[in-house]
């Protein structure tokens, strides 16, 4: 159990960090004591202990936007929550989907690319283990012109999904360019373990693009 871990401050209280399981957004901050956190292990349901009021909160009791457990971690000091859930609907009470959105109603539905730190990471055991049957330790095996030739192909293959698409767009056609996309993304990310160039730097890229 993670309670007895829990440093508790001289209030009683540690402050919970609430993050969206599907991408990483932080969705608010709010405070638990240890019969919230109770209540939180033993419901699946995200309580606090509502500082105004003074007593016990389930998030949602009264808006239906409640928040359902997902994982639960503390800091390196033991005084800190991390608390990852999946929202149902909105967490601000402006019904925004984050407290740190700026505007009321930004409720962006998440787009789910955290879960591609999880391909990575079997992207990059396999780099270092290449273990015997596995298509991508195959693919790094046979150099950059084989996990090239992969991109190339398969960005080809979507090209030619998407104008399908265009033409008469149907289920068959856009299942086509979800799975076309699937596949470049993955070769992709096996090009860059070959090359060693980790995706954050990617991403750095694109971040600095962004604000310019």
């Amino acid at each position: 159990m993670i309670g007895p871990q829990v440093r508790f401050g001289p209030d009683g209280l540690a402050p919970a960090v609430i993050q969206d399981d599907s991408d990483g957004r932080v969705l608010m901050v709010g405070y638990m004591d240890a019969e919230a956190l109770s209540a939180t292990v033993e419901t699946g349901e995200v309580h606090f202990h509502s500082r105004s009021r003074d007593r016990l909160w389930r998030k949602g009791e009264e808006s239906g936007h409640v928040l359902r457990l997902v994982d639960m971690a503390i800091d390196c000091d033991g005084d800190a929550l991390l608390v990852t859930v999946d929202p149902v609907g909105p967490t601000c009470h402006r019904d925004s989907r984050s407290c740190f959105d700026e505007e009321k109603g930004d409720v962006a539905a998440p787009v789910g690319f955290a879960w591609l730190e999880v391909l990575w990471a079997t992207i990059a055991d396999r780099a270092a283990e290449r273990p015997s049957g596995s298509y991508t330790a195959s693919l790094l095996d046979g150099g950059v012109d084989a996990a090239a030739r992969k991109v190339t192909e398969e960005a080809t293959e979507l090209l030619l999904a998407a104008k399908d698409d265009a033409a008469g767009s149907t289920d068959a056609t856009r299942t086509a360019v979800t799975e076309e996309t699937a596949d470049l993304l993955f070769h992709t990310l096996v090009l860059l373990a070959d090359r060693d160039v980790p995706p954050a730097e990617v991403i750095a890229v694109l971040r600095r693009r962004h604000d310019r």
